[in-house]
C-alpha cells in the first residue's frame, strides 16, 4: 500500500509513458500512479494496460473517450484518488519536464513539513529554473505567473504550476465539481481555491525541463483563458 497518489493524464505520449512509470517506481518512497488516458490515438493506453501486468496493485488506468482538457483530466484523476483513500494527491506531466526525483521533495513539504499543498516551482524568490525553453515561452510564463500574482494578491511565485501535492483533506473542500476552467486557467483556479480556504502553500524549487519527446500541447485558446479567467477569479472572490 502507499499513501501517495501520482496522476498522470496523458494524450499520445507513447515516447515518454513506460519510461516515466518506471521513474516514478524507481524512487525511494513508494508511489502509486494513475494515468488518466484521453483515449490517444497512438496507444499510449495500450503501452499502460501491459505494464499494469508488471505493477499490479501501483499502477492503474482510467480511459476517457476523447480529448476534454487538462483540468477535468486531473479532475477525474482527484476524484478516482479520494475513492481510495489516498492522503497525498500529486499531480505530474508525463514528458519529464517534472523530475521525478523531486516528487519526494513534494511529498514530504506536506507529509513531514506541515503544507497542506506544495507547489513544484520554476520561480521561487522571483529566480528561473527552467531549461531549454524558448526566451518568448519563458517570458510568457514568468510574467503570466506574475500577473496572477498582482490580480489576485496570492502569494505564490509559480502560480501555474502543474507539479503539485494536494492533501486530500484539500481536494475535499474545495468543491471538484464547481472548478470552471479546464486549460492553463485550471491549475491557477486550484489553487487560489486552496488559498481562499486558507490552506497552507508551501513552494519548493525545481527544475523545469522541456520536453525531449512528443508534441507540447499549449494552445493559445490555453493562455488565453488563463489571461481572462484570473480576472473572473478577482472579481468573484478575492479574500479580504
Amino acid at each position: 500500500m502507499s499513501d501517495a497518489l501520482v496522476i498522470i493524464p496523458t494524450y499520445n505520449e507513447k515516447e515518454n509513458i513506460e519510461a516515466i512509470i518506471r521513474a516514478v517506481f524507481s524512487q525511494k518512497k513508494a508511489f502509486h500512479i494513475l494515468i488518466v488516458d484521453d483515449n490517444s490515438p497512438d496507444g499510449t493506453g495500450v503501452i499502460v494496460a501491459r505494464l499494469i501486468t508488471e505493477f499490479p496493485n501501483q499502477l492503474f488506468l482510467e480511459k476517457r473517450k476523447e480529448k476534454n482538457g487538462l483540468g477535468t483530466a486531473y479532475i477525474h484523476g482527484f476524484k478516482w484518488a479520494l475513492s481510495k483513500k489516498y492522503e497525498y494527491i500529486i499531480e505530474m506531466d508525463a514528458d519529464f519536464s517534472h523530475n521525478p526525483e523531486d516528487l519526494i521533495r513534494l511529498y514530504n513539504a506536506c507529509a513531514k513539513e506541515g503544507g497542506d499543498v506544495s507547489v513544484g516551482s520554476r520561480y521561487v524568490n522571483n529566480q528561473v529554473n527552467v531549461v531549454n525553453w524558448d526566451i518568448k515561452r519563458l517570458l510568457l510564463s514568468y510574467f503570466a505567473s506574475r500577473y496572477v500574482r498582482i490580480i489576485t494578491r496570492i502569494p505564490i511565485f509559480d502560480t501555474t504550476a502543474g507539479f503539485v501535492c494536494w492533501n486530500r483533506k484539500v481536494l475535499e473542500t474545495i468543491q471538484l465539481d464547481k472548478i470552471k476552467f479546464i486549460g492553463y486557467a485550471f491549475q491557477i483556479e486550484m489553487k487560489f481555491k486552496a488559498w481562499k480556504h486558507k490552506f497552507n502553500i508551501k513552494e519548493v524549487s525545481v527544475i523545469f525541463t522541456d520536453r525531449d519527446l512528443g508534441a507540447s500541447k499549449m494552445s493559445g485558446n490555453i493562455v488565453s483563458e488563463a489571461l481572462f479567467g484570473v480576472i473572473k477569479m478577482r472579481l468573484k472572490g478575492l479574500p479580504k
